[in-house]
């Protein structure tokens, strides 16, 4: 399965339904499911990478279209 990172940041960052809210929550939570893991000592896994990056560029192409 290929996952196009620009494309759904893409569509995420179109969406108006999502708040400036939603996408901090988002990635908040991400992270700290990722340090949870991380101090478990677990696999993490590659799409739990792939939200954040995902979330992570929608939030800043938001960003940069409000400036």
């Amino acid at each position: 399965m290929k996952i196009d990172v620009s494309q759904m940041s893409s569509r995420l960052a179109s969406d108006h339904t999502i708040s400036d809210y939603d996408f901090w929550r988002a990635l908040k939570t991400i992270n700290n499911e990722l340090y949870r893991i991380e101090r478990l000592q677990l696999p993490i896994p590659m799409k739990m990478i792939y939200a954040r990056a995902i979330i992570t560029s929608a939030r800043n192409q938001r960003r940069s279209k409000m400036n």
